[in-house]
């Protein structure tokens, strides 16, 4: 009977925690979620009360919360650098001799724009100035 009861406790406990986990808005929240959890498990199982299943979960909070907040700085850091990189580039057409077209990527770099050959150009160039240096 006991042994059933705490089958039940824990497809409960697992349920709740998915309802939980699935409400997070971000890593932060969602590693403490899963932190909690496992430290509250990992504490039940080393202590075998209550006290040691709570001390467990708000270990196990705060590290989650730790680790998952970290993860949210970076993809966010990411984030901010793959915008810069979007603001700083522009791909330019160049219409071949055959009608074929290349693009050409180039980067702002102060206040003028660097081709992917490595030459500069103090303004934008148009599709008529790259065509010397990447069309046929």
């Amino acid at each position: 009977m006991i042994k059933q009861s705490v089958q039940i406790m824990m497809a409960v406990v697992l349920a709740a925690s998915g309802v939980v986990i699935s409400g997070c808005q971000n890593d932060a929240m969602t590693g403490g979620a899963i932190g909690s959890l496992a430290g509250a498990g990992i504490g039940q199982l080393a202590g075998g009360d209550t006290e040691a299943t709570l001390i467990g979960a708000a270990i196990g909070a705060g590290a989650g919360y730790i680790f998952g907040n970290e993860s949210e700085r970076e993809k966010s850091n990411a984030q901010m650098w793959n915008m810069r990189e979007e603001m700083n580039t522009r791909l330019v057409r160049v219409t071949n001799s055959n009608d074929s077209v290349i693009l050409v990527r180039l980067r702002r770099q102060g206040i003028g724009w660097v081709g992917t050959a490595g030459e500069y150009y103090s303004t934008l160039p148009t599709s008529e100035q790259l065509r010397p240096v990447y069309g046929f």
